[in-house]
């Protein structure tokens, strides 16, 4: 049961209100961002709330029990603050969302009616979609390990133990030639095998897309320059000049770790458990000898 600050319920009953909503974004790297449909800026709990047009929000139904409660929420690119290039990079990706209605003649006068996380947001243009999610969609998230054949670490993290800066997992490189924003040409990279930067990750050190990172798609080698395809193309032009840095992908397999990385000991996966085959197995009959006897199988 929510309580209501006082006055408020006094304010409700009176029955003509000066009420509207505020939204909250706390980004993962503490960035926090405060917005409004009222026609004016407002400010509290030390939050700059500010007035932006052209949101429109789907209505908000909540229930009993462990359902994930969802909130659409669209709108334009009219803040500065809240641009097509940082939704595109991921800056707020699962970022907190504070949801309150408040009395803009009074704010003490205010309620936190919801609070979740940010999902999948969807661009078109000048014009964004973006889904708030509940806080009961954690419950969704694997916890703990899982038990499969492959690893579920990530390549250099503290259970990987591997050093990404070893100049045999990572390099740094500028692009000769761009065939697009997704296939990059460099003679930087000549000297490693085909196939050692595939699943990696390439992080923009100069150019336009400085700071923002992409999977390696494949890695290919062809009369000495490497060529680098990656999973999407990136936002900003990628031009000839432009620096990055690559590590060595990993197909989180358990000869990959062995023999690319000798860190075997390491590996998180389970590379000896029973595949389908054995599940699905089942006892065959011993056949008959011809002299009589039972062979076992």
């Amino acid at each position: 049961m929510r309580t209501l600050p006082d006055g408020l319920q006094a304010h409700l009953d009176a029955g003509a209100t000066t009420m509207c909503h505020c939204w909250r974004l706390t980004r993962n790297d503490g960035l926090v961002l405060g917005f409004t449909d009222h026609d004016h800026d407002l400010n509290f709990d030390g939050t700059d709330f500010i007035a932006t047009g052209g949101f429109e929000k789907t209505d908000m139904v909540s229930g009993l029990g462990l359902g994930i409660d969802n909130l659409d929420v669209a709108g334009a690119l009219q803040s500065d603050r809240l641009d097509e290039d940082a939704l595109g990079a991921g800056l707020f990706d699962n970022a907190v969302v504070e949801i309150f209605t408040v009395n803009w003649q009074d704010f003490s006068q205010r309620l936190l009616i919801r609070k979740g996380n940010l999902g999948e947001v969807t661009r078109s243009g000048s014009a964004f979609g973006a889904e708030i999610r509940g806080i009961a969609h954690e419950l969704n998230q694997p916890q703990g390990r899982l038990y499969q054949y492959i690893c579920d670490a990530d390549l250099g993290d503290s259970r990987c133990g591997i050093d990404l800066a070893n100049p045999l997992y990572s390099a740094t490189a500028a692009i000769n030639s761009v065939v697009d924003n997704r296939l990059l040409q460099t003679s930087d990279l000549a000297g490693f095998t085909p196939d050692w930067f595939t699943r990696g990750l390439v992080t923009w050190t100069i150019g336009g897309n400085v700071s923002t990172a992409m999977e390696v798609k494949s890695h290919r080698v062809e009369a000495g320059i490497a060529i680098i395809e990656l999973w999407q193309p990136m936002r900003k032009p990628v031009l000839a000049g432009d620096t990055f840095t690559i590590q060595a992908g990993c197909n989180k397999l358990y000869a990959t770790c062995r023999d690319k990385f000798q860190n075997g000991l390491n590996f998180r996966g389970f590379p000896h458990m029973p595949g389908n085959d054995f599940v699905v197995s089942y006892p065959n009959r011993g056949e008959t000898r011809n002299d009589g006897g039972s062979l076992k199988l």
